[in-house]
């Protein structure tokens, strides 16, 4: 055998052993066929319509940020203004951008118009209708735009934080229709919609909020006695639970009297994790980091409520209430006396409680393991019968030279299924339809190059020659052809979604597959042939 050709054997025994293990692994001698199907099974994953699970869209109420950042700005508006001795009746909330203060002293008009303009940018004043000194302040349409998307890009991560913690294995989560605030939301295997979206809403809206009345009391009723059934203005009622480090009965419920307006929300969160406290030894603490902005608020609030407790609150419920002990900027610590699960629960709770708003289910879907085994039943079916009506056609036309074809496109689909296995890709019902195309695509460059060899064969020259010839000429043809369909199926791929990239990464595989097999192996296989043929021996095509 040439020295050179057997080195391209040797490379494409390698390939096909690297394929072989990438789908089954190591054996263990000696091998079953059910070992030898478990590890296939395991290695490649099957998509929600495969194997079943849950499907749900999501819409995500981006406008209560909006209105929450609102109502942040009228506290900070408020504290602003009362530091400066600016004068004025009310300010209040008009609606979710817009902000009115009444009566503002004439002669401090510009001192309040330099305030805006310094800390207040994302605002635009303008006289306030039917107001003699009067302002409006009106977010202005890139902040709104900002949040909502910030809102979104949050909750979308957060989302996927908190099913990746809690063990869903291959979990699609993504934006979703046009402009509608919506995550798509895929979760293979999983059965139960009402455990998934349980999942999800635990993840709920968070804030950290000024507890206005430290005493945590046993009832509402208990709570409004305290306070002559009136709670004090700007103030509700929170069901909570008592803090560990509080006293009480663990677990016992509580109620707490907290500001309405929050300091921080969960889109001002940036990470929580638990560690071991340095100060009191064997209990745990929870650090936390928060954004720019956020902490701008944060350190002014917790230096002037240094000593009081701040209630961390999900989902309109107290989770606990640490005491504020010295100024924390962008980064701080809950400390209490939180054993490791509690302190795992808490940082939990940060992280994945985190969503800026709430959210809405607009569609609810189960996908049954029968209908994806039917599917899987119907698509190999499909792939079985078009393999071999492909094959029986290129052995019966191209004689032995078919036998070739059978072997690159055989070797092709099993390099396909190898790469999806190592780049950990999800098999979609679209994606077997990719594997169907990939049988054609592979047949379409075969029958190119046979047919130049044919014509080279019928131009006279010999068989090595009419081979050599047929593979040049039919290169730059089906470089075009794959070229062409690989960006068409990049497009698909970047700005599909779901099934339509499920399809398109199947199919650039199976190209770039394709490309090794029919271009290098099939010519491989004729130069492994014409080595052991008689110099004037015709060539089987």
């Amino acid at each position: 055998m040439n020295p050179n050709l057997k080195w391209k054997v040797l490379f494409v025994l390698s390939v096909i052993l690297l394929c072989f293990y990438g789908l089954a692994g190591l054996p263990d001698f000696p091998t079953s066929w059910a070992q030898a199907r478990g590890n296939f099974s395991r290695r490649i994953k099957l998509g929600l319509d495969l194997q079943g699970g849950t499907h749900l869209i999501l819409q995500v109420q981006v406008q209560e940020a909006v209105g929450l950042h609102t109502d942040q700005t009228v506290d900070r508006l408020t504290t602003q203004l009362r530091d400066k001795n600016v004068r004025y009746d009310e300010i209040r909330k008009v609606d979710d951008t817009h902000i009115l203060v009444r009566n503002l002293a004439p002669e401090q008009s510009s001192a309040f118009r330099d305030l805006i303009g310094e800390l207040f940018s994302e605002w635009d004043i303008s006289p306030a209708p039917g107001e003699t000194s009067g302002y409006t302040l009106t977010m202005r349409p890139t902040t709104v735009a900002g949040i909502q998307k910030q809102t979104l890009d949050q909750s979308e991560e957060t989302i996927r934080r908190r099913i990746d913690q809690l063990g869903l294995t291959e979990p699609t989560i993504q934006q979703h229709g046009r402009g509608e605030n919506e995550i798509l939301v895929q979760l293979p295997g999983e059965g139960d919609p009402a455990r998934a979206k349980g999942v999800i809403q635990a993840g709920g809206q968070l804030e950290l909020r000024r507890v206005a009345d430290t005493v945590p009391y046993p009832s509402e009723a208990a709570a409004l006695a305290a306070h002559s059934g009136v709670l004090p203005q700007g103030t509700e009622l929170v069901r909570g639970k008592i803090d560990p480090g509080q006293g009480g009965q663990p677990g016992a419920e509580s109620w707490y009297v907290l500001d309405r307006t929050p300091i921080v929300t969960g889109r001002d969160l940036r990470s929580a994790v638990a560690n071991r406290s340095t100060e009191n030894i064997g209990f745990y603490e929870v650090h936390f980091n928060l954004s720019t902005e956020a902490a701008r608020r944060f350190g002014p609030f917790t230096e002037q409520n240094i000593g009081r407790p701040m209630a961390i609150v999900l989902e309109h419920r107290v989770q606990s209430a640490p005491v504020i002990q010295s100024r924390i900027d962008d980064s701080g610590r809950i400390t209490g006396r939180f054993g490791q699960q509690e302190a795992n629960d808490l940082a939990l709770v940060l992280r994945a409680g985190a969503l800026p708003a709430s959210i809405k289910y607009l569609e609810e879907r189960t996908v049954g393991p029968s209908l994806g085994a039917d599917s899987i039943r119907h698509g190999l079916q499909a792939s079985m019968v078009s393999l071999i009506v492909v094959m029986l056609f290129m052995v019966m036309y191209y004689r032995n030279s078919g036998v070739n074809a059978v072997v690159a496109l055989i070797l092709n689909l099993i390099i396909l299924l190898a790469a999806l296995a190592y780049f950990g890709a999800v098999l979609t019902l679209p994606g077997i339809a990719g594997v169907i195309l990939t049988i054609g695509m592979g047949v379409d460059s075969n029958v190119l190059i046979f047919e130049r060899i044919r014509e080279e064969l019928r131009a006279g020259k010999a068989s090595v020659s009419a081979v050599d010839a047929g593979f040049k000429r039919a290169f730059l043809t089906i470089i075009d052809t794959h070229v062409t369909t690989v960006v068409s199926a990049a497009f698909l791929g970047v700005f599909g979604t779901g099934p339509v990239r499920g399809f398109a990464v199947t199919l650039v595989i199976g190209l770039l597959s394709n490309l090794f097999t029919a271009i290098y192996v099939s010519r491989v296989i004729f130069d492994w042939h014409l080595g052991r043929m008689e110099r004037q021996a015709e060539l089987s095509i």
